[in-house]
């Protein structure tokens, strides 16, 4: 069971056409399955990110509790006029690895993120750093924070923005970055040699290459200036090496 989860339910005849408005990702695809998406500030930074799981006519939101509360707020603002209503739910999300079983949903972002339900059956144990890890997968308050840009924290590649979908908040800023030639900064899989606090400081030399995150396994999250990565790194006690 994951209790830092909170569920809240969009439904009305405007759900579909309100949230398109808002969010990076497509929401004309619910019919196929859960989506991954997320809400930005006008600026194009990170707010908040969540799965939309079609519940009927009306739409779940699956949110991490620390912005769960951000998240209702913004909803409830932009709604204005909207024919749709926000309410919260008692539902209570669970997960496991591997494939969804039956009435269950394959997580959008990586297959090796398992499943998501949300019919009141028990979750099943993971190693979900590892898996994060492994999978390079972000994780809300940890490796997205405030002053995330979503395409540095790797959204594109874990099926979290549309780039064909039309405008939401923050789209402007998010299609210039999609349209440089590349990303010079972003979070990335990393060999960690020993162990050092989450949001430590990746050195190079004595230059500033990044903050390493979550660890697991020998690996570890981080993100990273791609300029300065280049061999051996240290961060605290730790030694980290980029292979792209």
């Amino acid at each position: 069971m994951t209790d830092d989860r909170r569920v809240f339910r969009v439904s009305g005849p405007e759900t579909i056409h309100f949230l398109q408005g808002l969010v990076t990702n497509d929401v004309t695809r619910l019919p196929e399955g859960p989506v991954y998406t997320a809400l930005l500030t006008a600026q194009g930074k990170y707010r908040a990110d969540f799965f939309l799981v079609p519940e009927g006519e009306a739409v779940l939101v699956d949110v991490a509790e620390p912005v769960a509360d951000d998240l209702l707020r913004a909803l409830t603002m932009y709604k204005l006029r909207s024919q749709v209503e926000i309410e919260e739910t008692d539902i209570v999300v669970a997960r496991g690895p591997g494939a969804a079983p039956e009435g269950a949903w394959d997580d959008p972002r990586d297959p090796r993120m398992g499943w998501r339900a949300y019919d009141g059956r028990p979750s099943e144990p993971a190693d979900w750093d590892a898996l994060r890890v492994e999978a390079c997968v972000p994780q809300t308050g940890v490796e997205l924070t405030p002053d995330t840009f979503i395409l540095e924290a790797g959204f594109e590649r874990l099926n979290g923005v549309d780039f064909r979908k039309g405008c939401y908040v923050g789209q402007e800023v998010t299609a210039r970055m999609k349209h440089k030639t590349e990303l010079r900064k972003g979070l990335a899989r990393v060999e960690v040699a020993g162990e050092a606090p989450v949001g430590t400081e990746i050195m190079a030399g004595e230059k500033v290459a990044g903050r390493l995150y979550t660890q697991a396994g020998g690996q570890g999250i981080a993100y990273l200036r791609f300029d300065r990565a280049k061999g051996d790194m240290t961060a605290g006690d730790a030694t980290v090496r980029y292979v792209p």
